[in-house]
């Protein structure tokens, strides 16, 4: 059984997205054994509680350092026995230990089709502003391994969502989300649960069944 450790700082929508699919049967062998949010009353914590999944707030400001805030990371998901720390729409700083800790670990998902649109300060609505501005006629989301450099680790998967004539930020954020984040991020953690991704160099093989 795969204990996962989700880690969020908002409405949890991509959190939801991988609780349905395990309760739907489709993500097997693997258990939301806690949540942590880097921010207290967010409405991820009432989505966790309507499963009976524990959640905690571990707020940066609490820590004078990012190794202490790394540390105090790390000894929660040490403590839940977490196999692979899933990061769903978390926006504070992961620091060295911790990457350290969890090499090879870590997923992530990004609003962009890295590398468009990505790096320090790119996250939120921001790439969809970004997007928009450059005129691109395609964006989409990223799922991809974490390593120290923002969005920088081996790419999972990948998928394209068409930008509209009358898209707003805000009406394309949704949309990602909608066709491509809480489809790729599920899927990524269930090859990861069969033990089907492989890390070879910078790319990642999807092992077949």
């Amino acid at each position: 059984m795969l204990r996962i450790g989700v880690l969020v700082s908002g409405g949890g929508t991509n959190l939801q997205a991988i609780i349905d699919k395990i309760e739907s049967g489709y993500i097997k062998d693997c258990s939301i054994v806690t949540v942590v949010t880097s921010r207290a009353g967010v409405y991820a914590i009432e989505r966790a509680n309507k499963y009976n999944i524990p959640s905690v707030c571990i707020c940066r400001k609490n820590y004078q350092s990012l190794d202490e805030y790394d540390d105090a990371l790390i000894n929660h998901l040490e403590k839940n026995k977490v196999d692979l720390v899933v990061l769903a729409g978390f926006l504070s700083m992961l620091g060295e230990r911790f990457n350290r800790r969890y090499e090879k670990r870590i997923i992530n998902i990004h609003p962009s089709l890295i590398p468009s649109f990505c790096g320090k300060g790119y996250y939120g609505i921001v790439p969809h502003q970004k997007a928009i501005e450059y005129g691109v006629k395609v964006t989409g989301a990223t799922v991809h391994f974490v390593e120290l450099e923002y969005d920088a680790g081996p790419i999972i998967f990948q998928k394209a969502v068409d930008i509209k004539e009358d898209d707003t930020p805000e009406i394309l954020q949704k949309r990602v989300m909608e066709e491509a984040e809480w489809d790729i991020l599920p899927e990524a953690i269930k090859l990861y649960a069969e033990g089907r991704l492989l890390i070879e160099g910078r790319k990642v093989v999807i092992k077949s069944i």
